[in-house]
């Protein structure tokens, strides 16, 4: 099969998701779940984060909340409006609600997640027709990079977790 020509809108989508992965890079450093996030408005990054939750000892230190934050004070507004939201890995429940709440019309995301995913992988939070707000969901871009972040982080985790206990076990004898 012949390679086609990538359109415009996936070529930004590439460069967005670049930056997205960029952001989870910071995280993977600092030995947090590597997701990282970007919100685009008028073809400019308004928006950035990257997970912090162990780092800032709190739930809320999603890369998606983080970006939000900036984002509107950014916009100088909640709403979000004409934002395009870029993410590693498809948000969780608090992350799809705030992704609601602030109006975003457009969400792409690149791995999905089978175990908390809120975009259709559990349950479908951005597209719930009870709310007042759908978003566009666009899955899958970049995905296999970021797999393979997220895959590496935690066969690193584990060895390193059991290389603490065997430490701790051995500091008990």
């Amino acid at each position: 099969m012949k390679n086609r020509e990538l359109s415009e809108e996936e070529k930004k989508d590439i460069k967005y998701m670049r930056a997205a992965i960029a952001q989870a890079k910071k995280a993977y450093k600092l030995g947090e779940v590597p997701i990282g996030c970007v919100i685009v408005y008028e073809d400019k990054i308004i928006g950035r984060g990257y997970n912090r939750r162990n780092t800032d000892k709190t739930s809320l230190a999603h890369a998606e909340i983080t970006a939000i934050k900036k984002a509107g004070k950014y916009m100088k507004d909640w709403r979000l409006e004409g934002c395009k939201l870029y993410v590693t890995l498809e948000p969780c429940q608090m992350c799809s609600g705030a992704i609601v709440q602030a109006r975003i019309p457009e969400v792409i995301m690149a791995a999905e997640n089978p175990k908390a995913g809120c975009a259709g992988s559990v349950m479908d939070i951005l597209n719930n027709p009870e709310f007042n707000h759908q978003v566009l969901v666009k899955k899958g871009v970049l995905k296999e990079e970021c797999s393979e972040m997220l895959k590496n982080f935690f066969v690193e985790l584990r060895v390193r977790n059991k290389a603490e206990k065997e430490q701790r076990g051995k500091a008990c004898e």
